[in-house]
């Protein structure tokens, strides 16, 4: 057993195994509370790999708390006014069967009272090089590139892992205070842990190409759209825009036996799109769609997030932005134990909040996964004259019934509650009923704090601190106020009061005070003190999990 704390000499307080955006996520999190976290990564994370292309409202709020919302729109490809459209159509040159608008809740013309950022439609890549930047900026976060994470060694006391410089062959031995594996679907930190995932493997077969073709921007400007479903007998397939044009990502489902080359590809390009077109293949991903998560989390010092612990068919735009939930979520708690004011047992409610999280998440997206472009298409689609007009017509209000839950994902996206988890009050309410379009606000505790824009402008949600804000609504009962800030003080644990004037806000809240987590979800509210200040914090920063 070691000494003191203090005099343990640590490399770094987290090793971060994996420089995707989860892992800078965490990073960003880290750093921005002084955590010492040096993050790995063995790619280069370079070129147009067709990855996640939404950033939805709450990644985007994310982005606001670490200051880079403006920068990410910046780093857009596509013009802030492009609207936000799901186009079913034929062919990319063909008819029109449906469109559904306002996709993820992108529209920036109408500000809404739901959520304090709207989604942006922005590459993976482009979103890693402003989280990377943000990252970089902060001193106390070191990022390696081509450095490979080999093994580990667990202690009561720290972590030793090993890692190596790819270029030169050199390896090092690390100690640090916890591990984090951000390394995708083929974890590595998942294996030295023995966790194994569990569910649905290989549910169908896809294959992902990103194209150059400029003759594109005709069908932008015919009908411009974030996503195109092309739904027809040749080749159902899913194209999507990732610049002002020349940029594409092209998707369809094969089976076992297909071949997938250049010349399958070009085949099928221009049977989607109908006509030919000059597309040039800058890469090919073929992946298989699977519904998994992992038996458990991590250990005491080592922690999964991301794709190392769940998977799931990206129908929805639910895969990055749920591991910057994850990294979210680990970050305070991380931080909240190397600074001495999160209790004992805090990290053990990473999983026993994220899990059930993440089995939503998962079952929806598999629902989503379900209905394809493929199993769209019926006879008629194509025919000239009234077959065609009502055949298209009667697939239009199929795809309204069944497809806008994929593109209008509010209910999942913010409607998620923690309150089962030991570090929330429950007081006598419920939460609203879980849905996977409709969001209703809730101050209920472990609900996502609702928002309101104040009258010069702010966002409620820019109140809040890094760390634990106590909401008062109203005025009044500022001796119950004063408890629970001395109550914090005794406890080291940072504590603001916000007083905003702002009408419907005790309304909206349901009460006089609400106890806001750093992740912005609700721990306690209550008009007075009805139980010990002290034991109200304490469960809230996972002193008293019993």
């Amino acid at each position: 057993m070691n000494g003191p704390e203090e005099a343990i000499r640590f490399d770094y307080d987290v090793l971060v195994v994996g420089a995707g955006p989860v892992g800078l996520s965490l990073a960003v999190e880290l750093g921005l509370r002084n955590i010492r976290a040096l993050v790995i990564e063995q790619n280069d994370r370079t070129g147009y790999q067709p990855r996640a292309k939404t950033t939805n409202v709450r990644s985007m709020e994310h982005m606001r708390r670490w200051g880079i919302a403006e920068a990410i729109r910046k780093a857009a490809p596509l013009p802030a006014d492009y609207p936000y459209n799901i186009a079913f159509k034929t062919r990319l040159f063909g008819e029109k069967i449906a469109l559904i608008e306002n996709a993820f809740y992108g529209d920036r013309n109408v500000r809404n009272a739901l959520f304090s950022e709207p989604a942006q439609w922005i590459p993976q890549y482009k979103v890693e090089e402003v989280l990377r930047q943000r990252a970089e900026s902060l001193p106390s976060i070191e990022l390696r590139f081509g450095c490979r994470f080999e093994t580990l060694r667990e202690s009561a006391d720290d972590v030793t892992a090993s890692i190596v410089d790819i270029a030169s062959g050199k390896s090092a031995e690390l100690r640090v205070r916890y591990v984090v594996g951000a390394d995708g679907a083929r974890s590595a930190v998942r294996r030295l842990i023995g966790a194994e995932m569990q569910g649905r493997h290989a549910m169908a077969q896809h294959v992902g190409l990103v194209i150059r073709a400029p003759e594109l921007r005709e069908a932008m400007e015919r009908d411009p759209a974030i996503m195109y479903w092309l739904v027809n007998r040749d080749t159902a397939a899913i194209a999507s825009p990732m610049d002002k044009g020349d940029l594409w990502a092209f998707g369809y489902s094969v089976g076992a036996g297909d071949t997938v080359d250049e010349a399958e590809s070009q085949r099928r390009i221009a049977a989607a799109f109908g006509r030919p077109v000059v597309a040039e293949i800058l890469s090919t991903d073929c992946w298989s769609a699977h519904s998994l998560i992992a038996d458990h989390y991590g250990a005491s010092r080592v922690f999964l997030i991301g794709d190392s612990c769940h998977l799931h068919p990206p129908f929805g735009g639910y895969g990055m932005n749920l591991g910057i939930a994850d990294a979210v979520d680990l970050g305070w708690k991380l931080a909240a134990t190397l600074h001495s004011w999160g209790g004992e047992k805090l990290l053990a409610s990473y999983e026993i909040e994220r899990r059930p999280v993440h089995r939503r998440v998962i079952e929806e997206a598999a629902a989503n996964h379900s209905v394809l472009p493929q199993h769209l298409v019926t006879s008629d689609l194509e025919s000239a004259g009234p077959d065609g007009d009502a055949a298209r017509l009667r697939l239009g209000d199929r795809i309204h019934g069944e497809k806008s839950r994929e593109f209008h994902t509010l209910g999942v996206v913010l409607g998620y509650a923690y309150s089962g988890s030991p570090l929330v009050v429950p007081d006598a309410s419920v939460p609203p009923p879980e849905h996977h379009t409709t969001y209703t606000p809730s101050a209920h505790p472990g609900c996502l704090a609702p928002h309101l824009w104040l009258e010069d402008g702010r966002s409620l949600y820019d109140l809040f601190g890094p760390e634990y804000t106590l909401l008062a609504t109203r005025a009044g009962a500022e001796d119950d106020a004063e408890r629970l800030a001395v109550a914090a003080h005794a406890r080291r644990m940072p504590l603001k009061v916000a007083r905003p004037e702002a009408d419907g806000l005790a309304d909206l809240y349901g009460a006089r005070f609400a106890l806001i987590r750093p992740d912005q979800h609700v721990a306690w509210r209550g008009d007075r003190l009805e139980r010990d200040a002290g034991e109200i914090l304490d469960i809230a920063r996972g002193a008293n999990l019993g």
